[in-house]
């Protein structure tokens, strides 16, 4: 066969090959120190690619081997957080982080705020940062400020960029508290979290700020639990921005095998778009608000993305292999105001109470749209309860359901409001 050596027709043995590459190979590395250097081409840079000196210390740091935390649940560690993260920036070579923090396995009590990770506005341009804990349950954070208005356990303006959380638990210890406070005009982005859980009763998990790029962040295998007053992931606050138009650049967060297990709240709120996907695990909301709020009445929402003035942008959620639990009336997987961009959830399931008494009246999926969408699709989804579509201005929706099992009513009455461009291929209803 053309192109092999056959040892029939006089070409090199099996052994012989072997044995010719690895003399080759220890002659090779016999001259790696005797090698003359090559010459640099012409289009070679002379200077240093990287600037500066590599910092001193240890490239892993210990909260409590090295900065005195006690990780007891009593001791205020504050401090000995501080501390490490203090370390951390202070290691910052050519704009690298060369730091991973580790947190052992124990109970943490914080109560200064930003404590965890404080980067105020201008004071740091740096990228990579790790925390690594040694498991969910067995790393525990508890923030418990004096006070929970404005209280963030970490702040990152405009300093962090590819931030790194893996296997920590956090808890809300003051009610109304918050997580992660992040402004952005374009270097605040690059978030992951692996393994990490969040309980207690929180207003913020992550606010989002800034005017760009407040993007590229992922949860994996994470358990969202506990309540938010506003949201998990609240996209878009304007508390900085000085003008609240350009928020306009809130892009891609993927969600993938989540438990997403929490009493009441909303888990993501967009109300500039945004480009979301969420793959795969199992979404509840548990309970109720415990009072009627002013922004939310009693409904709890896992997408809420309503609509805020702001510049042409983004407005993409893909939702996929997601198992919802309608478990009362004030229960909503998606309540959607966006002016544009596109809607779709495929092979998903809401249909675990359908057979409660609440289910036949209620409304889990609501749609405000106008005569440029969101253009809506249900792929292969099992669905209860009746859709709401609202019609805002000319137009009206455009939706479409393909091989939908609808367990409440049939296809002409599982439409609520302006159905009249909805069109259904293949279901079944009731």
């Amino acid at each position: 066969m053309a192109g092999r050596t056959s040892p029939s027709n006089g070409g090199a043995g099996r052994r012989t090959v072997l044995a010719g590459t690895a003399a080759a190979l220890a002659a090779a590395l016999a001259g790696c120190d005797s090698a003359p250097d090559r010459q640099p081409s012409d289009n070679a840079p002379t200077g240093p690619l990287v600037t500066g000196r590599k910092p001193k210390g240890k490239d892993v740091i210990d909260v409590v081997a090295d900065c005195g935390a006690k990780g007891d649940g009593r001791t205020d560690d504050s401090r000995a957080f501080a501390r490490a993260y203090a370390y951390a920036a202070g290691r910052v070579w050519d704009h690298i982080g060369r730091t991973v923090i580790d947190i052992p396995a124990g109970t943490y009590l914080i109560r200064s705020p930003h404590a965890l990770l404080d980067a105020p506005a201008g004071k740091l341009k740096a990228n990579g940062l790790r925390f690594r804990g040694a498991g969910k349950r067995m790393t525990q954070l508890i923030f418990a400020p004096s006070r929970a208005e404005d209280a963030y356990l970490c702040r990152n303006e405009d300093g962090w960029a590819n931030v790194m959380f893996e296997q920590l638990a956090f808890r809300s210890g003051t009610p109304g508290a918050s997580f992660f406070y992040s402004f952005s005009t374009g270097q605040a982005q690059d978030y992951r979290f692996s393994e990490c859980e969040w309980t207690g009763e929180w207003t913020y998990g992550l606010a989002l700020d800034g005017s760009n790029t407040n993007s590229e962040m992922r949860w994996d295998a994470c358990r969202v639990g506990g309540s938010y007053r506003k949201a998990f992931l609240y996209s878009g606050l304007s508390q900085k921005s000085p003008d609240q138009s350009q928020q306009d650049q809130f892009l891609n967060y993927w969600f993938t095998d989540m438990k997403v297990e929490y009493s009441w709240g909303n888990f993501l709120e967009f109300p500039y778009g945004g480009s979301v996907t969420c793959r795969g695990g199992s979404y509840i909301i548990t309970g109720r608000r415990p009072g009627n709020s002013p922004d939310y009445g009693r409904t709890s929402t896992f997408f809420r993305f309503p609509r805020g003035p702001h510049h042409d942008s983004v407005q993409r959620f893909h939702a996929e292999d997601i198992r919802f639990e309608v478990r009362g009336p004030d229960t909503v997987v998606i309540d959607c105001a966006w002016d544009s961009g596109t809607v779709h959830f495929n092979d998903c399931d809401d249909t675990a109470h359908a057979f409660k008494p609440f289910a036949g009246a209620s409304r889990p999926h609501r749609y405000r749209i106008g005569p440029r969408g969101p253009l809506v699709r249900y792929d292969s989804c099992q669905l209860s309860g009746k859709h709401f579509y609202e019609e805002d201005g000319d137009g009206g929706p455009k939706a479409r359901y393909d091989m939908c099992l609808l367990r409440n009513h049939p296809a002409r009455d599982f439409i609520q409001g302006a159905g009249g461009r909805v069109s259904f291929v293949d279901c079944l209803g009731t």
